[in-house]
């Protein structure tokens, strides 16, 4: 029942990490940099904060108390993360959800099964499984053969982008995705994928705040909340950065008073992405909690992202018009990502 009550949780959470863009496509007359920013402030400071207050009895103490190595380093992988959700942000755009989540959170499934062991077999060999163990050990195995079925499945999803390029007019290509630009967004949902696996680390990283939370008498479903407050300061701060610089550089900064805009509805749309965003993370760490096993949870909250995201993707129309052998190729490589995925978490829970 536990197990069963984990995947739940990872489902309406991947559910909610797969469609949190769909009220940024409502948001009319904003430049991107203008709605990520108003959804974003939801997503990395007002939300967390409330859902930490609300279930982790004093989580700012609990933060002031925790060393600041810790600190730092949640903080810094949140950086950097917010970096890989920055361009997650512009992998959409130009890609649209289907191909643009698929092969950013192909890349984030790979990379976050393999820095971890090969960091350790670098640097802090008893800290954890190394690479090499990996290498002499069943899961280990699966786990590998887990990434490099999913590069392949990349592989066969940047194909079907460059055949849609080919079959589709650049207008009809803009009927699901306004921006479609195949090189800009391959490039952007790579750095994304990398990157965003950081979130995950940020997490093991301030893994001792959660404990002390839970002594304090926090919920175990809800221990992790803490632990997000501080990956989001860093999230928050890349995104701010850059919104900002953008809103300066195209003047686009006129947007949040724009009254020929409808400035209500825009922020109203924003807000919902906003929250929606963060409502992965806080089924995750519910999820997370069920499992307990940290890396199987993230596999199985990328899978359903990405099914849930390809399910929006030809709801809206994002394949509409390419022939057969378009079709298929996104098919297949969506597919093979799935089982990559799939075979990363069986991997994890395998062992060794």
């Amino acid at each position: 029942m536990q197990a069963l009550l984990g995947v739940i949780f990872h489902f309406i959470g991947g559910f909610a990490s797969g469609s949190f863009y769909l009220p940024y496509k409502k948001v009319k007359g904003w430049s991107w940099e203008s709605y990520w920013l108003a959804g974003g402030l939801f997503s990395w400071l007002i939300v967390p904060l409330v859902a930490a207050w609300l279930t982790v009895p004093g989580f700012m103490n609990i933060i002031h108390a925790a060393p600041t190595s810790v600190l730092g380093w949640t903080f810094l992988l949140g950086l950097l993360w917010g970096i890989g959700g920055l361009t997650f942000g512009l992998s959409m755009r130009y890609l649209g959800m289907s191909l643009g989540m698929s092969v950013a959170l192909g890349f984030t499934s790979a990379f976050g099964s393999l820095v971890p062991p090969i960091y350790r077999d670098l640097f802090a060999p008893d800290s954890g499984v190394t690479f090499t163990q990996m290498l002499h050990s069943k899961g280990g195995v699966i786990v590998l053969i887990g990434v490099a079925v999913c590069l392949i499945g990349i592989g066969i999803c940047g194909r079907a982008g460059m055949l849609k390029e080919k079959v589709l007019t650049p207008e009809e290509q803009k009927v699901g995705v306004k921006e479609f630009n195949l090189s800009k967004g391959l490039i952007v949902a790579t750095i994304s994928g990398i990157l965003s696996a950081c979130f995950n680390f940020g997490i093991e990283a301030g893994r001792s705040m959660a404990v002390v939370a839970e002594a304090n008498g926090a919920n175990p479903l809800f221990r992790n909340n803490v632990i997000f407050v501080v990956i989001l300061w860093g999230g928050l701060t890349t995104n701010v950065l850059w919104c900002i610089y953008l809103n300066l550089k195209n003047k686009s900064y006129r947007d949040y008073g724009n009254r020929s805009t409808p400035l209500a509805a825009n922020y109203i749309f924003s807000a919902l992405a906003g929250t929606t965003w963060f409502l992965q993370f806080f089924f995750y760490g519910m999820g997370e909690s069920r499992l307990g096993n940290g890396a199987s949870s993230w596999i199985l909250h990328m899978a359903f992202i990405i099914l849930v995201s390809n399910c929006w993707g030809i709801a809206l129309k994002e394949w509409k018009g390419v022939d057969r052998k378009t079709w298929t190729a996104i098919s297949l490589g969506i597919a093979t990502i799935m089982l990559s995925v799939l075979l990363v978490g069986w991997g994890n829970s395998v062992g060794g």
